[in-house]
């Protein structure tokens, strides 16, 4: 497995495979992987001829300096697990200099008002952070496909448009959310969570499932009412928020239509940890 730390040393590799037409699949991470990364990993082997995984905290999408320094950093654990997967992943594991050259400041981005919404509001400055060095990341590998997934639906939408945008020709994939056996979504940050939250954490899921059906025929706003009285059950829980949007525009429902594609969203803290979520409504 090849292992790079300079951007300059990863084009100087993917260079001749580019001119090649190999076809590069891309997988950014924070590290600290987990199955969702490794479904991520397997589509992209089956899909391309060369598979590109990054490891890299990125500080520019963190408004919580607190939460920037306890991110889980196990990248010697998370080579070992790529290992075992396959000997055909590279892994571009970068520092701070090496993707900011001294200045780790965020660019701005127009993402059309899907910045405006949801995380965007909670945490601002996040999307420009995000979009900031996955366009530097998309420079520097200039993939063919990239493998993103659903649990951050919002990202995903965010990485769509930023693509279409500044016309960068990679195709952005969207994957299924993986959950652990009880249903929480699976989130690097899940490993900082004691045994007993992460059982507790099973609830999260739970009502977002009761959540789908009340939906069905019920108004949006019925629908989060439920979902926040439920939440009031748990006070181990702080729920920031459950909000339900249009997939396409990420603006919230009002009045529900037949031809639209709705997804709940929700944000929600246990042991000062925070967790996201979404489901799909139709």
């Amino acid at each position: 497995m090849l292992i790079f730390n300079k951007k300059s040393d990863l084009s100087a590799f993917l260079s001749p495979l580019i001119k090649q037409n190999k076809s590069i699949g891309f997988v950014p991470t924070m590290g600290a992987l987990h199955q969702g990364h490794l479904s991520l990993l397997k589509k992209s082997l089956s899909e391309n001829d060369v598979t590109v995984m990054s490891i890299f905290v990125n500080p520019t999408q963190f408004n919580n300096a607190e939460d920037l320094d306890k991110y889980p950093r196990t990248l010697e654990r998370d080579v070992q697990i790529m290992q075992d997967l396959s000997n055909n992943i590279i892994v571009y594991a970068p520092e701070v200099a090496d993707i900011y050259e001294g200045n780790t400041i965020s660019e701005s981005f127009n993402y059309d008002g899907l910045e405006n919404q949801m995380e965007g509001k909670h945490r601002p400055g996040h999307f420009d952070g995000v979009g900031t060095i996955v366009k530097r990341l998309f420079e520097i590998v200039q993939p063919n496909k990239s493998y993103f997934g659903e649990k951050d639906f919002q990202q995903l939408q965010i990485v769509k448009k930023l693509v279409s945008k500044y016309k960068i020709p990679v195709d952005v994939i969207g994957c299924p959310i993986h959950r652990e056996a009880n249903g929480l979504a699976m989130s690097s940050r899940n490993e900082r969570l004691s045994e007993s939250a992460r059982e507790k954490a099973a609830i999260i899921y739970q009502i977002l499932n009761s959540a789908k059906e009340i939906f069905q025929t019920n108004s949006a706003e019925e629908t989060i009412k439920f979902v926040e009285k439920e939440f009031k059950k748990y006070p181990e829980f702080e729920l920031e928020y459950f909000e339900i949007a249009d997939e396409a525009t990420l603006l919230p429902v009002s009045e529900k239509e037949s031809d639209k594609k709705y997804r709940g969203f929700i944000a929600i803290f246990i042991e000062k940890i925070r967790l996201i979520d979404n489901i799909s409504l139709n």
